[in-house]
């Protein structure tokens, strides 16, 4: 990964990492890139989240931009694939999200968006970091009449809501319950399922600045399944922050991941033919059970490194429609450029519809694996040397030879969060919690 950028854009603990001062570098760099590469006055759309963080950071970006001459459209509370959509809706050359998605509020980011709705190359990037951190260039800074100028968008949300109305083909009965992890969602949802016509109640759908993802979305589903089943849902459906994720609990409270929703998303969509090569993008982290359940299909898997903009690439790439990641990123081509919770929801209830089964025999069909997580501490040097210390190396090819073809082993440096993440799968979970705590004590022990 870059030294601003990570697998996700720039993101860190707002006031530590992420400044005021790198803000309105980045947009300064950022701005004079495209600009090269338009050969016009720039546009850019900045949407945000609901972090007390966002403020402050969109004052910043728009410092920045401005001062090198672009003029900057504010779109205010928006889900992140809705500023993936409004920066070709506008004609804007670019677009930027601040959103940290998932994390706490304490942590924000700057997500940075291409004309056509794609999130930056890495090359891309690597220049706007080359500006910033290597002063390859200095500053284009405007005076005068080539100042930029700042506009705000009052119908961004609604125009956003009405393109992914359009995608709904009607027909779901039931009753569903929809948690906004008092984000991006809390400005969006209940205008979308009310113009969808879909029975939908709320929850964490009031915003202060520091709740978003307290104890709630999709990085807390228990509480929302125990919520379907006392309340006698059909569904219940969870964002995280940004509104770009999508995880869901079915009428009996069992939580759906990404992994499960693809099983169901991709057999919908393959029943209309609309599954080019029969094939879904996943990532390393999917688990073991649904590449058996694709196996048992006769659909085939495309596998690639995590992160969705790997998942992306792949795509485009082979011209493939869906893809995804356990964690509830899911993309479909077709549709959108980017991952989109909301989107995705539209996608299963169309699924549910369909489907002459409850909702929860079609997501049954996959079994899952036992899976473990464990995040190490790591600074960026463990997480460079991971890969290669012998101590660590070797502790993770005993345990890949004691799981054989019972389970796997997946170690990796986050690219979003400082640390490195120890995944083990197998049939057994004392086994591969065991498996996972010598690997994690290695990492801490050796990578020092």
């Amino acid at each position: 990964m870059g030294r601003i950028f990570g697998t996700d854009g720039a993101r860190g603990v707002v006031g530590v990492e992420l400044t005021a001062e790198l803000a309105v570098n980045i947009g300064r760099a950022a701005a004079m890139v495209l600009a090269e590469q338009t050969h016009k006055k720039p546009l850019v759309v900045i949407g945000m989240d609901t972090r007390i963080s966002g403020d402050m950071l969109q004052a910043a970006v728009t410092a920045g931009l401005c001062s090198v001459g672009a003029d900057v459209l504010l779109l205010g509370v928006v889900p992140t694939p809705a500023v993936a959509y409004l920066v070709q809706h506008y004609h804007a050359d670019a677009g930027v999200m601040l959103s940290a998605s998932h994390n706490p509020y304490e942590f924000n980011g700057i997500k940075l968006f291409g004309s056509k709705g794609y999130k930056l190359t890495d090359a891309q990037e690597e220049e706007i970091e080359s500006i910033i951190l290597d002063n390859s260039r200095p500053y284009d800074v405007k005076k005068g009449s080539e100042l930029g100028r700042v506009s705000e968008a009052k119908d961004a949300c609604e125009i956003y809501v009405n393109y992914l109305a359009a995608i709904y083909n009607g027909g779901f009965e039931g009753r569903i319950l929809v948690d906004c992890a008092n984000g991006s969602a809390s400005a969006t949802a209940r205008m979308l399922f009310k113009k969808l016509g879909v029975s939908a109640t709320f929850i964490h759908e009031e915003p202060d600045g520091v709740n978003i993802n307290e104890n709630c979305g999709s990085t807390h589903v228990e509480k929302l399944a125990e919520k379907v089943v006392s309340g006698g849902y059909t569904l219940g459906l969870a964002f995280d922050g940004d509104a770009d994720r999508l995880l869901a609990v079915d009428q009996n409270g069992r939580v759906l991941d990404g992994d499960v929703l693809l099983s169901v998303l991709g057999e919908y969509l393959s029943a209309r033919g609309e599954l080019n090569d029969d094939t879904i993008v996943v990532t390393s982290m999917t688990n073991l059970g649904f590449f058996k359940l694709m196996q048992q299909r006769g659909k085939k898997t495309e596998v690639t490194k995590v992160g969705d903009r790997y998942v992306l690439e792949a795509m485009r790439e082979k011209g493939y429609v869906l893809g995804g990641e356990q964690s509830g990123h899911m993309i479909f081509l077709d549709h959108a450029t980017t991952g989109d919770g909301q989107l995705s929801a539209i996608m299963l209830l169309n699924a549910a519809a369909a489907s002459d089964k409850p909702l929860a025999e079609v997501a049954g069909e996959m079994k899952q694996f036992p899976q473990t997580m464990l995040n190490v501490n790591a600074t960026p040097s463990m997480k460079r040397a991971y890969d290669s210390h012998p101590a660590v190396t070797e502790v993770i090819s005993n345990w890949e030879k004691t799981l054989a073809d019972r389970g796997r082993i997946v170690v990796r440096p986050s690219g979003t969060e400082p640390y490195i993440r120890v995944m083990v799968e197998g049939e057994s979970m004392q086994e591969i919690e065991q498996a996972a705590a010598e690997i994690a004590t290695a990492i801490r022990t050796h990578l020092i």
